[in-house]
C-alpha cells in the first residue's frame, strides 16, 4: 500500500544540502513538483521546525518534516529524500539525519495508516539499512513492499 504514495518523482536520492532547512526544502518541492502541496506549506514546515525543533527526527538518522494540516495540502502525501552526506538536525541522540520523508496530511488522521506501514518499513534495520544506501527507485520500490 505504500507503493501508492511514491511515484518515481516524489523520491530524491543522493541529495546534497548543508543545513536542516536545506534538507525539508528538497523534500518539500518535491510534493510541490507534484501538485500535491503549495509552496506556503513547505515554508510551514521549515517554521514549525525553527519554532519546535528537532521533534521531527524521529529514529536514528530519519527526519519526518511536516505542519499542521492546511488548505495549502491538496492530498495526503509523502515524499522522500536520502542526503548524500548526514546532517545535524539539533536532536540530542537520533542525529545526524539521513533519509528525510516530507509529510503533507489534509487532515489529523488520514494519514495514520500510511504512517503506520512506514514505521514498520523503518522498524526493520535491514530495510532502513538498505535505504541509507540505495541507488535508484526501483531499489525503493522493493524494500518499502
Amino acid at each position: 500500500m505504500l507503493k501508492k504514495y511514491f511515484s518515481s518523482n516524489s523520491i530524491k536520492l543522493s541529495v546534497n544540502a548543508k543545513t536542516p532547512e536545506e534538507a525539508i526544502r528538497e523534500a518539500g518541492n518535491i510534493l510541490v513538483k507534484e501538485g500535491k502541496i503549495k509552496g506556503n506549506y513547505v515554508e510551514d514546515m521549515i517554521k514549525t521546525y525553527k519554532e519546535l525543533g528537532p521533534y521531527i527526527v524521529l529514529a536514528p538518522g530519519i527526519a519526518m518534516p511536516h505542519s499542521k494540516p492546511s488548505e495549502d495540502v491538496k492530498e495526503t502525501a509523502i515524499s522522500f529524500i536520502q542526503l548524500k552526506e548526514p546532517i545535524e538536525f539539533g536532536h540530542p541522540t537520533n542525529d545526524p539525519v539521513k533519509l528525510v520523508f516530507a509529510l503533507g496530511g489534509v487532515d489529523h488522521s488520514s494519514h495514520i495508516g500510511m504512517l503506520q506501514q512506514l514505521s514498520m518499513v523503518l522498524s526493520n534495520s535491514e530495510k532502513l539499512n538498505k535505504l541509507m544506501n540505495i541507488k535508484s527507485y526501483e531499489e525503493f520500490l522493493k524494500i518499502i513492499d
